[in-house]
């Protein structure tokens, strides 16, 4: 178990990670110092061994960290999409319409985006490791509860639903800056990769295990009581594996004092004045609004273009949804996800030796170009379900490719001290305007339409690919938003690294008041008031 474990985690609980003194910018140009005796660009890329003796923690060691971090990264979107999964079975267990089944997204997403802040806060503070020990333990406890309550409460499941947000919010804002203090440059880009791999993986797991499981049990109910279990081994591998890297070690100068956290209003007005930070969260909303009416509103589109094409019976009163579509679009998804996150870093790992822009640029055609095929899926699905597959498959592919990629802008662009606090704040962006809303938005303009169609189920299909399409638009917007960051990208990035380096400090805003006696005691009050 030695082994295993490594050296003991020595970061109290619940306290300061860093008890550091107070960080001294200066602009001394002069700096020699350097890991090791090492020359500048193996200072700023320190090998394994280097960023084993900056941290402590052995690249075995750290690997394995973020393989735990993966599972767990990969169990919380598996749980989010098993609802997605079997949502036929909820709409006709509760008796509810497209905006109700909507709305069950929305309020998970909505506790997750307004708690973010609140961890990212604590992650930039205190011990990341306990802090996710507990956001995990709580969800999956929350999550075993809800596939227990009876039918005349849905309204009950909608709040529990609303607690689940509590521990992804734990989780989502802390774990990718434990990666960010483990690795530098491309070892970190890769390990990003790995992390973010798991976002359409589990999407699609979540799919597959909630239709299988179903299928098994022959009850929805069950499809809910898979993860939970899953989610407290994750704790237990949390508390055994997974150590505290000390903030920002692994990209400052030897001699440089370490960086202290600033106050929360002080990190929130550096992070809006970070043009990159600004428009690439923008840029990530709108793939959060893709994903998320995708997510939950594409297998009941599918289902609902078969019964259409007569390939498949509709779903009845008090009789379980029968389709192949979830398991189908999980499996989409999972394969998309996998090629999409890969050959996106992969891409922008290689154009960024000719081009530093790469990494927005790389964005913006991966929106841009999943657009019109997102398009094409929804308009031939009334012709062909084959070819709506191939373009989805395309979509999906082409949408994939920002996920690691826009973790690492934010990671380099914002210096340590505050990562934790802008990952909670690019969650509450892009999730406020992205997919807390767009399930619900999607489902009432569904409802709208069909309430001046006559019922038919040609209506219900019309009805979802019509608000469906909104998808791609939004998407072309979300493409424009990362072009714009490719303006900024660079400056930011020097100023996060000068920064980090103790060569640049934050300037404050400028003060224009000057001291007037008053009753013996100096004043300050702006110049206006004296010029008057």
């Amino acid at each position: 178990m030695s082994g295993l474990l490594g050296q003991p985690d020595t970061t109290p609980f619940l306290s300061q990670a860093d008890d550091t003194e107070e960080e001294k910018g200066s602009l001394g140009a002069g700096k020699t110092a350097s890991f090791g005796g090492a020359e500048p660009q193996d200072r700023e890329n320190p090998d394994g061994e280097g960023l084993h003796l900056i941290t402590g923690i052995s690249p075995g060691h750290a690997t394995l960290i973020v393989g735990v971090l993966c599972y767990i990264n990969l169990l919380n979107y598996m749980d989010r999409f098993t609802v997605a999964g079997v949502l036929p079975d909820i709409e006709q267990f509760f008796v509810i319409g497209d905006s109700s089944s909507g709305l069950i997204q929305t309020v998970f997403i909505s506790s997750y985006m307004v708690l973010a802040p609140v961890f990212g806060y604590l992650g930039d503070r205190y011990n990341r490791k306990y802090l996710m020990c507990g956001g995990i333990a709580f969800w999956s406890l929350v999550t075993l509860g809800s596939s227990f309550i009876p039918r005349e409460r849905f309204w009950l499941l909608l709040f529990t639903r609303g607690l689940v947000g509590v521990g992804e919010a734990s989780y989502s804002t802390i774990a990718p800056t434990l990666i960010a203090d483990l690795f530098v440059a491309d070892q970190r880009s890769r390990m990003l990769s790995v992390f973010y791999f798991a976002i359409p993986v589990g999407s699609g797991l979540g799919y597959i295990a909630g239709s299988k499981v179903k299928d098994v049990a022959g009850d929805w109910h069950w499809a809910l009581r898979v993860t939970p279990g899953l989610g407290m081994v994750a704790v237990l591998l949390l508390f055994l594996v997974v150590r505290e890297p000390p903030r920002g070690a692994v990209e400052r100068y030897s001699d440089t004092p370490p960086l202290s956290p600033t106050s929360w209003w002080a990190d929130l007005r550096a992070l809006a004045r970070n043009p990159s930070f600004v428009l690439s969260s923008l840029g990530f909303t709108a793939v959060a609004f893709v994903t998320g009416s995708l997510a939950l509103w594409a297998p009941a589109f599918l289902l609902r273009a078969r019964v259409v094409l007569g390939e498949t019976p509709p779903c009845l009163p008090g009789k379980s949804c029968s389709s192949s579509d979830s398991l189908i679009f999980g499996v989409i998804t999972c394969v998309t996800g996998i090629l999409g996150v890969a050959s996106g870093v992969e891409i922008s790992r290689c154009l960024r030796r000719t081009n530093p822009r790469a990494d927005p640029l790389v964005c913006a055609a991966g929106l841009l170009g999943s657009a019109p095929f997102l398009f094409l899926a929804l308009a031939c699905a009334q012709d062909s379900i084959i070819v709506t597959y191939v373009f989805i498959f395309i979509g999906e592919l082409l949408l994939s490719m920002n996920w690691a990629i826009v973790a690492d802008i934010l990671l380099y662009v914002v210096i340590p001290t505050r990562r934790s606090t802008a990952e909670a704040f690019q969650i509450v962006l892009s999730h406020l305007l992205g997919d807390a809303g767009s399930p619900y938005l999607i489902g009432l303009i569904s409802d709208r339409l069909r309430r001046d169609w006559p019922p038919s189920f040609l209506s219900e299909f019309r009805a979802l690919q019509f608000s469906l399409m909104l998808c791609a638009f939004v998407g072309a917007l979300g493409g424009a938003a990362f072009l714009g960051t490719a303006m900024y990208i660079e400056g930011d990035r020097k100023r996060a690294q000068l920064h980090v380096q103790g060569l640049l400090r934050d300037v404050p805003p400028p003060d224009d008041r000057i001291v007037v006696p008053q009753r013996g005691r100096s004043t300050k009050v702006p110049v206006s008031s004296v010029l008057i």
